[in-house]
């Protein structure tokens, strides 16, 4: 059966079970050319793991993230290659390559262990744990919520010869200024990884939570939704302060800001990408913000995706196969799946709103 055709019947028989709770998926919408297979529970985030040696091998790394749920690893089929199973609530994860461990350079995965109140590291594409059980997060918060680690982003500072590897943590719950930590991980002398904390900043309408999280390497900004409020954006490096360089989609969602990601054009152009949960869209922003204002990132478009109420996306412009020429975008649905989308589809979403 074809993915659409999958697709169809899962949309279906949510939207008959859930009618009263879920905004229908518009006529229009845009369709996946994959869906993957089901977890045990319910999807959350979604990580993309690119096979330098060979794109088409490249893996989808997502969370199943209730208590008992886990990480799981997916080709570009759709198809389940590898889990790990078991956590105490995994919620979103993140990607960062040329890590050294162990005399070698290694992929990792690095994951919101919630329940655990720790961060998980997982070398690529194995999902082996490096981790030692997990590391500790939000240490000495003790009000509900504080400590329970959801959103999480990785940013390498790529500044000398020696390069700093960087997990930016939110949580279900926090005070209204330095809601995310900011951490240094590194192996220590004990050839044990380590956290140290760097920094905490950010700050939080006290609406609802934040957990999207979203690093633009290249340009060294970080983005995050403060979910019903807006995105809100800072300097990556801690040495650069942590002064607020904007908010904005503050007016442009149904009701929350959920998954962000940013679509690279070349180094310095392209796209941030936020999905408009209960609208079961995306909001679409210019990166490099305006020519006179480079933190000024206005709505360009609204587009319709099949996604059921999507709580993570990621983004990749390198070409993976023949179906994702100019890259993908993968979006949690309702029904335990990650949708994969074309990006050329998206593009041309875009580029009719900009004539």
């Amino acid at each position: 059966m074809k993915a659409k055709s999958i697709y169809f019947i899962l949309s279906l028989t949510l939207l008959t079970a859930c009618k009263d709770k879920l905004a229908p998926v518009s006529p229009d919408a845009i369709q996946p050319l994959v869906v993957t297979e089901q977890t045990v529970f319910d999807t959350d985030d979604p990580a993309i793991w690119i096979d330098k040696n060979d794109p088409s091998k490249s893996l989808i790394i997502g969370t199943d993230k209730e208590k008992g749920g886990g990480l799981y690893a997916y080709d570009l089929q759709g198809k389940i290659v590898a889990s790990y199973p078991d956590m105490a609530r995994p919620n979103n994860v993140d990607i960062a390559y040329d890590f050294p461990y162990q005399n070698d350079t290694i992929a990792i995965a690095v994951v919101t262990e919630r329940k655990a109140n720790a961060i998980r590291f997982f070398k690529l594409p194995e999902l082996t744990p490096i981790d030692n059980g997990g590391l500790t997060v939000f240490e000495g918060e003790t009000a509900e919520g504080f400590n329970e680690p959801m959103g999480i982003s990785l940013y390498t500072k790529k500044e000398g010869e020696t390069p700093v590897f960087y997990a930016i943590v939110g949580r279900k719950n926090g005070p209204e200024q330095d809601y995310l930590w900011q951490y240094e991980y590194a192996v220590n002398a004990n050839g044990k990884l380590a956290l140290t904390l760097a920094r905490k900043f950010g700050a939080y309408s006290g609406k609802k939570e934040i957990e999207a999280i979203a690093v633009d390497q290249e340009l060294g900004y970080v983005y995050y939704s403060d979910e019903t409020a807006g995105v809100r954006k800072y300097y990556a490096d801690p040495a650069k302060g942590n002064d607020e360089l904007a908010f904005f989609a503050q007016a442009d969602a149904k009701r929350d800001h959920e998954g962000i990601a940013i679509y690279k054009k070349d180094a310095t152009t392209g796209y941030i990408v936020v999905s408009n949960q209960q609208d079961n869209s995306i909001l679409i922003y210019p990166r490099e913000g305006k020519p006179t204002n480079p933190n000024q990132h206005q709505l360009i478009t609204t587009i319709p995706v099949a996604a059921v109420e999507c709580d993570g996306l990621e983004i990749t412009a390198l070409p993976l196969d023949p179906k994702f020429p100019k890259g993908m975008l993968v979006m949690m649905s309702n029904g335990k799946v990650f949708h994969y989308y074309d990006w050329n589809t998206i593009q041309t979403h875009i580029d009719k709103a900009q004539k």
